[in-house]
């Protein structure tokens, strides 16, 4: 048995491998509501062979939103429409956990009634959304720059934060992961480049993790540490997040999440052609930081899988793209068996063509 075939306990989850789904944007939710369906379902259900899916990301808020088509899990259509796809996770064998999200900056006003998205501070992310019509059909748009939060409004995303994880739970999931990464509000609020308030939530690398920590808080009281998990991205510096002071900033917050108990921390790492590798020296000290389970995300195929699970620095991979032509990957990984590549024109809106209707490898 290698090590990534081995099983592994994920706080409150036992997982059979170590092959997790990453969360992947597909853009399918029925409209107007922004509800998850049948369609949705099926897909997720075709690849509950995975150790856990992670799903797509998930507005916890209509404030939260910045991407056309995307799922909320704030109205009670939405939490039905979620349950369709526990369901079938589950009668399939499964595990899955919502990741929930706010875009902050990363949004347009199309999608707040002409106002302007809320961010830490009014910083532009230099950065694009993606915006469909009626018919469907999308392009991307320059993002604004947003509004600073008030200090009064805060307490008022921390409460969505987990009002959403108490919806996720009546859904059926088996988690939330928390997503903390990729430029997104509570990364916008953990860096320097994005967060310039003199008040309790800027400043300091204490302040900074302080919108992160509340939302913990929030959703410990509601569900327990076990069944959380918080999504970073260390090294990744798109959307004007190149800040100087991250990596301590991380490393200081991965203690504070390990006093706290809860179940992983998730890294998003760099997936294009000739990316930086994360520095061993990093990974050393978030092992010695956090005390939870750590996974990891990032273009990674067998072989650097089963090299970093040896090593012992990290405890679960995720596939993202792998998994979109390869509903059953797992098997696929074990066996040695070719991968088929995926249709990139498919991966934003549309219907099953691209989505659901990739075979097996015993099909295929």
């Amino acid at each position: 048995m290698t090590a990534l075939f081995s099983p592994i306990t994920l706080g409150a989850l036992t997982l059979p491998h170590r092959i997790a789904m990453a969360p992947m944007t597909r853009a399918r939710s029925t409209q107007p509501g922004n509800v998850p369906n049948a369609l949705m379902a099926d897909y997720y259900a075709q690849r509950a062979s995975a150790a856990v899916i992670v799903s797509e990301a998930t507005q916890i808020s209509p404030q939260g939103q910045g991407y056309s088509f995307t799922p909320g899990i704030h109205s009670e259509a939405q939490v039905a429409g979620w349950q369709l796809v526990t369901r079938a996770v589950h009668r399939a064998g499964g595990r899955i956990v919502l990741q929930l999200w706010h875009v902050g900056r990363m949004s347009h006003p199309v999608f707040h009634g002409g106002q302007a998205p809320v961010a830490p501070s009014a910083l532009a992310p230099e950065a694009q959304v993606w915006i469909a019509d009626e018919q469907g059909t999308g392009r991307m748009v320059d993002c604004p720059v947003p509004r600073a939060l008030t200090l009064e409004e805060i307490p008022g995303v921390v409460a969505d934060f987990r009002r959403a994880a108490a919806n996720a739970m009546r859904a059926g999931f088996d988690g939330v992961e928390i997503h903390a990464a990729n430029g997104y509000l509570i990364d916008q609020f953990l860096r320097t480049t994005s967060n310039q308030r003199g008040d309790a939530y800027g400043g300091s690398r204490e302040n900074r993790l302080r919108f992160l920590l509340d939302v913990v808080d929030a959703i410990t009281a509601e569900i327990g540490p076990d069944r959380i998990g918080v999504r970073l991205a260390p090294y990744i510096t798109a959307r004007n997040m190149a800040c100087p002071d991250i990596i301590p900033t991380i490393l200081e917050g991965a203690r504070a999440l390990s006093l706290r108990g809860i179940a992983y921390l998730h890294l998003a790492e760099a997936d294009w052609d000739d990316a930086p590798r994360i520095p061993e020296d990093f990974r050393r000290a978030l092992r010695a930081a956090f005390q939870g389970r750590i996974v990891v995300a990032g273009r990674y195929d067998s072989a650097r899988a089963e090299a970093l699970l040896a090593s012992g620095l990290v405890d679960v991979i995720a596939f993202g793209r792998p998994f979109i032509a390869n509903p059953d990957l797992p098997v696929r990984l074990e066996r040695g068996l070719p991968l088929a590549a995926f249709d990139s024109g498919t991966l934003f809106g549309g219907n099953a063509k691209g989505y659901s209707d990739y075979p097996a490898a015993a099909a295929a």
